[in-house]
């Protein structure tokens, strides 16, 4: 049985466009409870978190280098370094790590 690729086109254009177009329609006036502000505010970063700690700690080898890598990564931001800094420490901890594993 083949499926029509057309249909899956189809169905994520009007689910994309429902998704842009429903908060415009429903909410006209500026939303003024703390809490669903607060929400909303953090909804880019937890999708981000969701679908960047994965890729992470599947990016490598062994899961183990990922979740090192992942853990002083985020101390090296803890202390202010920069994103180029944390990058570079995660990839060499990534490289220390499969040397060692492997």
């Amino acid at each position: 049985m083949t499926t029509n690729p057309y249909i899956y086109i189809l169905v994520a254009a009007i689910v994309s466009t429902v998704i842009r177009v429903l908060p415009v329609t429903v909410f006209r006036k500026p939303i003024k409870n703390r809490f669903i502000r607060s929400f909303l505010y953090y909804v880019p970063y937890v999708t981000l978190a969701v679908m960047t700690f994965p890729a992470i700690i599947h990016a490598t080898q062994s899961k183990i280098s990922g979740i090192l890598a992942l853990v002083v990564g985020s101390v090296a931001a803890w202390f202010n370094l920069s994103l180029f800094k944390v990058a570079c420490i995660c990839c060499g901890v990534v490289f220390i790590a499969e040397l060692v594993l492997c």
